[in-house]
């Protein structure tokens, strides 16, 4: 299926927003997540059924400042 990762496009096997968190090697206790501009709880992720062209977006925190 084609989705949109902070910008740009993936054809993944995700069903799921967990399922793609794995697939692209997020990992980590602190990620913000969106789908089409509603935020995602972690708690919400394995749950959270993804379609075809979703915009997902993926934040991580950075080092530096």
């Amino acid at each position: 299926m084609k989705l949109i990762v902070n910008g740009e496009e993936h054809d993944l096997a995700a069903a799921t927003l967990a399922d793609l968190l794995a697939l692209l090697d997020y990992e980590g206790d602190w990620l913000a997540t969106a789908v089409n501009g509603d935020l995602v709880h972690r708690n919400e992720r394995a749950d959270f059924p993804l379609a075809e062209r979703d915009r997902i977006e993926v934040l991580s925190p950075m080092q530096g400042g």
